[in-house]
This record gives structure tokens, C-alpha cells and sequence, in this order.
């Protein structure tokens, strides 16, 4: 349903309409419950392979981010990493636009090796390693969170001073899409308030938003590269790019 919801929003985004979920409830956020974190891990494993082939990063969306680290940070020699990131479509747009830099990425699933630059890796877990060793962090993946404060706790702590982390939600991450496949859902306009209630004075945040799109006249990532019969499932949505900039521990 939910690709079929982006498909036809695609199609009335020519004359200036959208369908999506009304939220009838007073919930600001929601996370569904598992059984445990057995059930919670098979689910999320299950649903990234039947989703292989799906990309929902777009190039809009990352070259405003690039665009914007080019202009706090060198353009080169950086070090990020992408958490849930399936295919790598984002690591391989990072490793070709910032020279001399790694890029990597992570992924529960016990595929994520088949991908370049992918560790298998819960990105709710901290790693010794991480803590504070990169120039920013990036992901869209936090709708998938069976606790989204650890998890940006955890991204968070892997940042330097003065370096950035970036968490892209869209009008599909709302409380309405909270699911077993996707458990955390945040009306957007909430979460710079909820980020400020986790992390207050350590924080300055910024937004950028546009719409979701890979209809780029020159496309800076080679496909053949990333996975073959890639579906890009995310045209036409409105992207909300939470800029959060680490000030101190």
C-alpha cells in the first residue's frame, strides 16, 4: 500500500495534491511493541530483503546535504557513515562526491556485506571504535527504530565537536505509518522538540527540506554499481532533513 500511496502521489504532484494518513489522534509519536528483540530483528532482516531493491535516498536530498557540509567542512578527507542503508545507494553519493574521504555504512541484515563499503551492524549498539571518529552521520532509516532515543544517542556520540548529524524523516514517517515494519513514527514538526528534550544545550538544530527526487540530469551515482533493477521508491515525497550539530558531549 505504501508504494502504491508514493505512486499515485507522484502522479498528483503535477497538479499541486498528495494523498497521505490523517493523524485522528492526539499521539505526537508511537512506537510498536515486539515480543522481543528476536522478533524485532527477523522482522526488520525479512523486510530489507524483500526491499533490496528499493532505494528511498534520493540525489535532491543528498547534494543539499553535501552542499551544506561543503560549505561548514573541507570537501575532502572527511569520514561518515550511513546507518540503514540497505543497498548503499547514500554511501556511494558520499564516496563520489567528497574526494579522498570514507564513506561506510550499516545494516542488520546478514546481507549487508553483499554491498560495498557495508557492515552487518544494529545501529542502535555503540561501538568503542565510533565515538567521536566522524565528520557526520546519516540516515533515514529512523523509522525503524524500536527506540529511536538510543539510537540517536548512539549516532550522536559518533560525531566530533562541531560536526553534524543528519536525520531525514518524510511525510511518510508520521505517527499513522508506525508498523511492525517500520515501528517509530513522529509528526515531523515534533521532533526538533523532542531532539532539544533528549540532548538540550549539547545541540543547535537546522532543517532542510525539499522534495524527494533522482530526476537529475547528470546522476553522480553510477547504479550499475549499487544493485541492478533498483526501484526508487520515494519521488515526490516532502523531505524533512534534521541538521543536528554536536556542541559538546
Amino acid at each position: 500500500m505504501k508504494k502504491f500511496n508514493i505512486l499515485v502521489n507522484q502522479f498528483l504532484k503535477k497538479f499541486g495534491y498528495k494523498i497521505s494518513k490523517s493523524n485522528n489522534t492526539d499521539d505526537l509519536i508511537k512506537i510498536f511493541q515486539y515480543k522481543d528483540y528476536d522478533e524485532y530483528k527477523k522482522t526488520q532482516i525479512h523486510y530489507n530483503k524483500n526491499k533490496i531493491k528499493y532505494i528511498f535516498s534520493d540525489e535532491n536530498t543528498l547534494n543539499g546535504i553535501y552542499e551544506f557540509i561543503t560549505k561548514k567542512l573541507p570537501k575532502e578527507n572527511l569520514k561518515g557513515i550511513c546507518h540503514g542503508s540497505r543497498n548503499g545507494f547514500e554511501i556511494h553519493f558520499f564516496n563520489k562526491v567528497f574526494s579522498n574521504s570514507k564513506i561506510i555504512g550499516t545494516d542488520i541484515s546478514n546481507n549487508a556485506t553483499n554491498f560495498k563499503n557495508t557492515l552487518v551492524h544494529d545501529f542502535h549498539d555503540s561501538k568503542e571504535e565510533w565515538i567521536s571518529n566522524f565528520d557526520f552521520v546519516y540516515s533515514n532509516s529512523l523509522d525503524q527504530s524500536y527506540d529511536p532515543k538510543k539510537a540517536v544517542k548512539t549516532w550522536f556520540d559518533q560525531i566530533k565537536i562541531n560536526r553534524y548529524l543528519f536525520i531525514e524523516l518524510t511525510d511518510q514517517h508520521t505517527v499513522q505509518t508506525s508498523s511492525k515494519m517500520d515501528p517509530f513514527g513522529i509528526e515531523t514538526y515534533f521532533f526538533p522538540y523532542l531532539l532539544v528534550e533528549w540532548f538540550g544545550s549539547k545541540i543547535s538544530i537546522e532543517i532542510i527540506k525539499n522534495i524527494k527526487s533522482n530526476k537529475m540530469r547528470e546522476r553522480k551515482v553510477d547504479m550499475g554499481e549499487v544493485i541492478d533493477g533498483a526501484s526508487f521508491v520515494a519521488e515526490g515525497l516532502t523531505s524533512y532533513v534534521f541538521i543536528v550539530k554536536k556542541l559538546n558531549d
